[in-house]
């Protein structure tokens, strides 16, 4: 059985860590108001941009089609962009997205298919490199922002335009979390290049059913927004993770702070009751040595 000065250390250990988790819970409930509404209000845009896409990819085919659009014509190679967080303490949230990207992986590579990984974010290699660390294209950290900024979508986004035009691969896959409440964030796959021609599925295109004359042609219209769609996804995708993150550090930090609490309870109970054992085992001590006298 611990001692007294023992439990006593417990207690107070316990203590400052939930001192320490109560306070980056209220952190991260103040950075998730920021970051839940950037998150919601980049969706009308993003939405309604792949609208137009899916409208202008229904005119153009065959090799007119700028080749962000059309592809490499294969479908061999595919890279998966894993977009996980820069910092732990944040629940299942990184496992969960490495899950969703092992799964993708396991399923692409047993239809034969080659794999590799484009990380975003600290968290979440390690379990990756562990079962493919061979399969590792590249790295991208976001440390240095605060906050999501368009820059960093911009930077990956021709990262990944420049490999795909390189022959680097066929087909990339955005695997990131979409923001649903602090108690939920799910892991989403979709496809980023080359861009799906019903991008725009479950969109209103634009001007609806009515017959729009575009000036300059498709091609040259298309040309110009594709790379934009992909940079437009990339920061959805960033601003998710960020509203995810906090969303899950909040959930994981209120239970933390309540377990805490719990166990202190626990071990002051123990305290007390070794404690009372010691007081009523010194007076026990004492009578027997008086009634000795």
């Amino acid at each position: 059985m611990a001692s007294l000065k023992e439990l006593k250390g417990r207690i107070n250990s316990v203590k400052s860590t939930q001192k320490i988790t109560k306070a980056k819970q209220m952190v991260a409930a103040a950075k998730l108001r920021r970051a839940q509404a950037a998150a919601e209000a980049a969706r009308p845009y993003a939405e309604r941009l792949a609208g137009v896409m899916g409208s202008l990819a229904g005119k153009v085919s065959g090799d007119s089609a700028p080749l962000l659009l059309r592809g490499t014509g294969s479908d061999q190679r595919h890279l998966l962009v894993v977009v996980n967080t820069d910092k732990g303490l944040c629940g299942g949230l990184n496992a969960n997205i490495v899950k969703a990207a092992k799964a993708k992986a396991r399923d692409l590579i047993a239809k034969g298919k080659k794999v590799e990984f484009y990380l975003v974010g600290r968290k979440g290699r390690a379990p990756i490199k562990r079962d493919y660390s061979d399969s590792i294209a590249k790295h991208f950290d976001t440390s240095d922002m605060r906050n999501p900024s368009f820059t960093e979508a911009e930077a990956i986004a021709e990262d990944l335009v420049e490999m795909f035009e390189g022959g680097k691969f066929d087909v990339a896959h955005l695997v990131y979390p979409i923001f649903k409440s602090a108690l939920a964030q799910d892991p989403t796959v979709v496809q980023l290049l080359p861009v799906p021609s019903d991008a725009g599925n479950g969109t209103a295109a634009a001007g609806g059913d009515a017959v729009v004359e575009y000036e300059p042609d498709e091609e040259a219209i298309l040309a110009e927004l594709l790379p934009r769609y992909v940079r437009t996804q990339l920061f959805g995708a960033l601003l998710e993770r960020e509203a995810s993150e906090q969303g899950a550090s909040m959930t994981a930090m209120d239970n933390a702070t309540r377990n805490a609490g719990d166990l202190i309870n626990k071990l002051t109970i123990q305290y007390n009751r070794s404690r009372q054992a010691a007081i009523t085992t010194e007076l026990i001590e004492i009578i027997a040595g008086a009634e000795a006298l």
